[in-house]
């Protein structure tokens, strides 16, 4: 299973320039989360910061139980081996092929044979659609099919947090598609921790169990898929439904008179450039038919019920709705299903809130 990942009042700078500051959560173990935002907002300042990439001015990250702002150089390398990494633009070696290239983290972190090697690379390309493809250098083949060898590489040490930055950057929405029900195959195969950088708002709606969202230099909330999707907090609502209507402006946030320039417009009739706004919570991914059940789901519901009677009444009849259409759905799945196939038997089945914000 996962490891936890937890942040406690972390803030990070460049110079006199205030990325974020005082962010705290939790990633919980085993589970799928995801970060939102609007470009600029230091999203991936943060994935970098999880894995000691860059170093916050104040606060503490815990993997596994240790403080990597503190901890000795040793300690932080043995602590990165529990992590895969997929970077925006894939991060390969441009004098290496994909299978070199993929084969790398074994080669540095391991003693294995080059035939175990070779074996678990032939898998782990199979398994993103790279099969055929592993002689070819980085600069030969698409931003797409890079992207893909990113995350065969990620996964070759099985870690157990995976950290994915924009894995629609680069691919159609199809390929898209594809790689969001990959990530969440993956987890319900080895239970890791995953979190995923992403402006992609049908990705973000469809994938993560946990969504939280970076504004003005704050986490504005953090918490289950089903508290976040029925939230009418002003900036997360314009986010997820892609709308001109709200906090969010060109340059990050709008001073008043923007706003009610704007708002006059949108009371006129012009369009403010959303799609349909959806109601309720949307249908979450589920694994692929004889894949293990996401073991993530029964533990986010779980916490979802706990903590349900804190939520405002619209958003507690929405949550109900939605957790007992899944239940029945995912009982017919399986009565539908090759029960053999699944070795686990049937389906299974703490939100932060920023106030200052929105």
């Amino acid at each position: 299973m996962g490891v936890e990942v937890r942040t406690e009042g972390v803030t990070k700078s460049f110079g006199s320039q205030r990325i974020w500051q005082d962010v705290s959560l939790t990633l919980p173990p085993g589970e799928v989360s995801a970060l939102l935002g609007p470009s600029g907002t230091g999203k991936s300042v943060f994935l970098k910061s999880l894995i000691g990439l860059l170093r916050p001015e104040r606060g503490a990250i815990y993997v596994d139980g240790t403080n990597i702002v503190t901890c000795s150089n040793k300690d932080l390398y043995e602590i990165r081996k529990l992590f895969g990494v997929l970077f925006q633009d894939g991060a390969l070696f441009g004098s290496m092929n994909l299978f070199d290239n993929v084969a790398f983290p074994l080669r540095e972190h391991t003693k294995k044979s080059e035939s175990d090697i070779r074996k678990i690379v032939m898998e782990k390309l199979d398994l993103t659609g790279l099969l055929g493809a592993e002689d070819k250098l980085p600069g030969e083949i698409s931003g797409g099919m890079r992207k893909r060898a990113g995350l065969a590489r990620a996964l070759v040490l099985d870690p157990q947090i995976i950290l994915v930055d924009e894995p629609d950057s680069g691919l159609d929405p199809v390929r898209t598609s594809y790689i969001s029900q990959l990530l969440i195959d993956i987890n319900a195969q080895i239970d890791a921790t995953i979190l995923i950088v992403t402006h992609n708002i049908n990705l973000a709606r469809t994938v993560p169990d946990n969504i939280g969202m970076l504004f003005r230099r704050q986490l504005v909330m953090f918490g289950p898929r089903e508290v976040l999707l029925t939230s009418e907090e002003p900036v997360v609502k314009q986010f997820l439904n892609g709308s001109m209507q709200g906090p969010i402006g060109m340059s990050e946030e709008k001073d008043e008179a923007q706003a009610a320039r704007e708002q006059a417009m949108f009371e006129a009739g012009h369009h403010d450039g959303s799609g349909q706004e959806i109601e309720g919570i949307i249908p979450q991914m589920r694994a692929t038919p004889g894949m293990p059940y996401r073991q993530a789901v029964a533990r986010r519901k779980e916490r979802v019920r706990e903590t349900m009677h804190t939520l405002p009444h619209a958003a507690q009849v929405a949550i109900r709705e939605s957790l007992a259409e899944n239940d029945d759905t995912q009982v017919l799945a399986y009565n539908n299903a090759d029960l053999a196939s699944y070795e686990g038997g049937a389906y299974d089945t703490t939100v932060r809130h920023n106030t200052t914000n929105g």
